[in-house]
């Protein structure tokens, strides 16, 4: 009996921790600017939708957003289908070998984005693609491209060898053993890089910071900032906008949360 009370009040503590933030968060998106000042953690005097609205019409908060869908999708998808080929190497790979490029890749994990910034923007820079999504893309990638091979490169040294062996007798060629045999059982794995990977570019704030100067190409968290000034911020709006960057990620997680259960468990059932 003690232990379950211990765990309904663990479980409370921490329901609370989450819900009284979010709940700030969304009255917030109906205040107006004073009355959050006045009033910045209690219910609002009245409720407006003004912000929402000056967010999409006086803003244009979607064009922005529209950027982030791009850069994402894009970065994902770039990100999962040179990961794959190069996890795939990996396991057929043999002895050192395998262990040399899979660490190589680790090695990328190590070096925090912050130190790359200055070689990075010389780079793009050179290459003429500064201010452009496209070159944003390229940065994304290759930024989170170890991340996904450790991940993914990771699950499928865990695929019994003996199926890749009965589909080489079978006279199965490289690319159907990938196609047909190592990618429908990584699936779990390219869910959870996926929704990993999605996280991190749609919330990313550095590289657009870096890369990205035209208003009419700035990223949704980018375009946030121009609320917040020197002397005076529109918590108001910044938060609306967060809640609208929210809902993506949200969607996402709800048609993928299945696959990435499976890829977080997928290793203690092996072996």
């Amino acid at each position: 009996m003690t232990s379950r009370l211990v765990k309904f009040i663990l479980v409370a503590v921490f329901g609370l921790i989450i819900i009284i933030p979010v709940t700030m968060v969304v009255l917030t998106t109906v205040k107006t600017s004073e009355d959050f000042y006045m009033n910045p953690i209690g219910i609002p005097n009245s409720f407006t939708m003004q912000n929402m609205i000056q967010l999409f019409i006086g803003n244009h908060i979607h064009l922005n957003l529209l950027n982030s869908l791009i850069v994402t999708i894009s970065t994902v998808f770039l990100c999962l289908l040179v990961a794959s080929f190069i996890s795939y190497v990996i396991m057929r790979l043999k002895g050192w070998r395998s262990l040399l490029l899979f660490g190589l890749f680790i090695l990328g994990m190590f070096l925090p984005a912050q130190v790359n910034m200055i070689p990075l923007y010389g780079v793009v820079n050179a290459l003429g693609l500064n201010n452009s999504l496209f070159g944003l893309i390229l940065i994304s990638t290759t930024s989170f491209m170890s991340v996904v091979v450790f991940i993914v490169a990771g699950f499928m040294k865990t695929i019994p060898k003996s199926l890749i062996e009965a589909s080489v007798v079978d006279g199965a060629s490289e690319w159907q053993i990938y196609r047909k045999v190592v990618m429908p059982l990584s699936a779990p794995s390219i869910a959870t890089a996926a929704i990993f990977v999605s996280v991190m570019v749609w919330n990313d704030l550095l590289y657009p910071l870096l890369f990205i100067v035209s208003p009419e190409k700035k990223t949704l968290p980018l375009a946030l900032l121009d609320f917040q000034g020197e002397y005076f911020t529109n918590y108001p709006m910044i938060f609306s906008g967060v809640i609208i960057a929210s809902i993506p990620m949200i969607i996402v997680y709800l048609f993928m949360q299945r696959y990435f259960m499976e890829g977080i468990t997928a290793g203690s059932n092996k072996g």
